[in-house]
């Protein structure tokens, strides 16, 4: 017993090893290809993970393909929420607020059509193929697995500062889109859908409209905490490196509660870095702004990187594709529909909820032109690691072990439409962006209207200067321009209206007691 579990520990360093060693490789060579205008990170990530997929099978001799087996747990629990949490630790909050509205259209609503359209085409189209017994509960997770999208690939293309609309849009919609994903598949595995009825389906959408406000709120409280604790006990006076690890452990405890409570973990964290970069970030000192600002964003990174990687080697995993090649015809067959799906469920929100989004806005400067909406379309036909993750969790009930053809088919399929927008639509964002937005156009979304008031009082390039960018610390900061103070406003404009009375908020109740940016260094040298 004591040589077999000292065998398996070697072989477990031995995995380890060679992993975290792919890993450097990874950034060695995505840093080589940083100017590359096919490559960025993930699809470099991707093909060192094929490769070296390639390498162990053909040294195991057809048995194994991967080092370390795919987790969804550890997924889940590990390297999913220090990604989410970044993008809302370093999101523009102005921009991301300015066009909230808009975000959770194209996000939630968005989202819900999609996945309608998937589910309903994939459960027409799969029983004329006749893969395997699936369900409608089957159908519905095809549906959430596939509205899930990946829009790493574009945010690499597109820049904060040359596109800050286009930006703030494919980004806030990827995160509130996963969100919603997750919130559909674990409400569909809570409800009994085989005999659905109309008082069901009210409850299903109850539930789901519960998890989404319920998971916000409970990521603004616990940011909301961190701010308070570390504002009041001065951590800083003692110990930076306290006040550091408080930041990260109270951010990752947002998302474990979430989860503990049955909640969605990625709308929790991601509304928690909100609020800890508006309020906790500015109660710390100058080298901790510096240091949480790299560590989330390290962390991040290395997450991003290991999920791309396994997914290239998972993808030459022999055992799904064991069960799957009895039917190779019908495989290729379900990739192809899944696909199409993909691209109509897609083309079904974007340009319609873009005409409406349009239509309430009066400013022509605010509106999304038809090349952008190509952009925040084609942003949203890559598949990642979210939709593969929830594949696993549907359907391989056992491990791995796909012993169901249409199970195996399922998984196979999915990994091909994830490797297809990964490599190929990748490959093309950077192109058809630059065809589409030439770096010489002036975005259009800069904002000239006197009305434009952010939503939370942030000085993004306070921020960005204090962390060391120098081409930030050059940009002026903001006119504070005379804004009217009466209804009027809140009732002709009403997301400006919004936006300046949460300001007067802001600034007389919420930065009193939980602290934010201040308004002079005399205030922010009395921080502590």
């Amino acid at each position: 017993m004591e040589l077999v579990t000292t065998a398996t520990n070697q072989w477990c360093v031995d995995s380890i090893t060679l992993f975290i060693a792919l890993l450097c490789a990874c950034m060695v060579i995505g840093h080589l290809l940083e100017e590359n205008r096919w490559i960025n990170e993930s699809i470099t990530a991707v093909l060192v993970g094929l490769c070296t997929g390639m390498v162990i099978l053909l040294t195991t001799k057809g048995k194994n393909s991967h080092l370390l087996e795919f987790n969804e747990e550890v997924f889940f629990i590990y390297l999913l929420p220090p990604i989410i949490f970044n993008a809302g630790f370093q999101v523009k909050k102005k921009q991301f607020f300015r066009n909230f509205l808009t975000i959770m259209l194209f996000g939630a609503i968005g989202s819900v059509i999609s996945f309608c359209i998937i589910s309903f085409g994939a459960k027409a189209i799969f029983e004329n193929l006749g893969i395997g017994s699936l369900e409608l509960q089957d159908y519905l997770a095809i549906g959430a697995i596939f509205s899930a999208t990946d829009s790493v690939c574009t945010l690499q293309v597109l820049s904060q500062d040359e596109t800050p609309l286009l930006y703030s849009l494919v980004f806030g919609e990827g995160v509130v889109n996963d969100a919603t994903s997750v919130v559909l598949f674990n409400a569909i595995q809570k409800f009994d859908l085989s005999h659905v009825t109309s008082r069901v389906a009210l409850q299903f959408m109850g539930h789901f409209l519960f998890l989404f406000i319920a998971s916000t709120l409970m990521g603004i409280l616990v940011g909301l905490l961190c701010a308070y604790i570390i504002k009041k006990l001065y951590f800083a006076r003692h110990s930076t490196d306290r006040e550091v690890a408080l930041m990260i452990l109270m951010a990752y405890l947002s998302y474990i509660m979430a989860e503990l409570f049955n909640l969605s973990g990625i709308l929790t964290v991601f509304f928690c870095g909100i609020v800890m970069s508006h309020y906790t970030w500015h109660n710390v000192t100058r080298s901790s702004r510096i240091t949480t600002k790299h560590i989330f964003a390290t962390l991040s990174f290395i997450a991003e990187s290991c999920i791309f990687l396994y997914v290239g080697m998972d993808a030459l995993d022999i055992e799904k594709w064991k069960f799957a090649g009895d039917v190779p015809g019908k495989s290729v067959a379900v990739s192809a529909a899944l696909f199409g799906l993909v691209l109509i469920g897609r083309a079904a929100f974007v340009f319609p909820l873009s005409f409406l989004s349009n239509f309430s806005w009066k400013s022509k400067s605010d509106k999304i032109d038809l090349k952008q909406q190509v952009t925040i379309w084609w942003a949203g036909l890559m598949r990642g690691a979210v939709s593969m993750a929830l594949a696993y969790t549907q359907f391989a009930s056992s491990g791995h072990q796909t012993q169901q053809q249409g199970n195996a088919v399922m998984i196979t399929s999915t990994i091909t439409v994830v490797l297809f927008t990964t490599m190929v639509c990748g490959m093309l964002t950077k192109p058809l962006i630059m065809f589409l937005l030439p770096p010489s156009t002036t975005d259009p979304s800069t904002p000239t209207s006197s009305y434009v008031i952010p939503l939370l009082a942030n000085n993004d390039t306070e921020r960005d200067a204090e962390a060391g960018n120098k081409d930030a610390a050059a940009i002026p900061p903001p006119i504070n321009l005379r804004r009217p103070s009466s209804l009027c406003m809140l009732l002709t404009r009403p997301i400006y209206g919004v936006h300046y009375y949460w300001r007067r908020f802001d600034d007389s109740v919420m930065r009193p007691v939980f602290g934010g940016r201040p308004d002079s260094p005399e205030e922010e040298g009395n921080l502590h």
